[in-house]
């Protein structure tokens, strides 16, 4: 069956009932898995979950754009397993045509912390932006040029005690702004379950069963990695080994 058509299947959630399941401060565990896998895991979630729906649609593009410094600080910093790394975009959801400037930090607990604003544009020069950068990046703001854009599709699923939020992103397209490099992604599909702390997840035993493993997974640092041939990729040689493969298979 369809995706879009097991998808109607679930019983829906708005944004506005989403409120409760924000996940700022939270703990991320990403799978990489193919659209025939995905077929199996929602037909197997749907009673134990909720499709996020707006203005009917549930399956929702967004469009992402990654800042980093000329050398490639923030993508240098993941590489090298650095504690506390960040990363800066600007995503917009172009269903509502809302767009944000986000910045995240991942501390040595695994734990993620998201900062973000919404933005009208991505003009660096903005006293506003200039300022949320100030306070939340380690990365002086002069120094920020765009390095990576990405588009896909991104379903969102909430569980029925609302502690958790599973996205699930399809049709992963990169274009490296430096390198003027596209790279799409195929069927492969990046799953992450985001939860406060270590609460009880539905899902954990469904992906178990269909033996999808948790596999990291950087929308920026992989899409970096493909697009660029001159970075280093010491820490991503084997999960880029793992993608390749899973493509080359499907």
């Amino acid at each position: 069956m369809p995706i879009d058509s097991i998808l109607s299947t679930f019983a829906p959630i708005t944004l506005a009932e989403m409120k409760s399941v924000k996940l700022m401060n939270r703990t991320d565990t990403k799978f990489v898995t193919t659209l025939t896998m995905l077929e199996k895991l929602l037909g197997m979630a749907k009673g134990d979950y909720y499709a996020q729906v707006i203005d009917g649609e549930r399956n929702m593009l967004y469009d992402t754009t990654y800042f980093d410094t000329q050398d490639y600080g923030m993508y240098r910093e993941h590489q090298t397993g650095h504690t506390n790394r960040q990363k800066i975009r600007f995503r917009t959801y172009v269903s509502s045509n809302l767009q944000f400037m986000e910045i995240k930090t991942k501390n040595n607990h695994g734990r993620t912390k998201k900062k973000r604003i919404e933005v009208a544009d991505m003009d660096l020069h903005d006293e506003t932006k200039r300022q949320f950068i100030d306070e939340h990046l380690h990365f002086d703001v002069d120094t920020l040029i765009p390095h990576m854009h990405n588009h896909f599709h991104r379903i969102t699923l909430v569980n029925r005690a609302k502690t958790e939020r599973l996205t699930i992103d399809t049709n992963l397209q990169f274009h490296n702004v430096q390198t003027d490099t596209d790279r799409h992604m195929g069927d492969l599909v990046i799953i992450e379950l985001k939860r406060d702390g270590l609460v009880y997840s539905p899902v954990l035993e469904m992906l178990r069963q269909l033996r999808i493993h948790p596999h990291g997974f950087s929308k920026y640092c992989m899409g970096a990695a493909m697009t660029n041939s001159q970075l280093p990729v010491n820490l991503f040689k084997t999960k880029l080994r793992d993608v390749e493969r899973i493509l080359r298979n499907n």
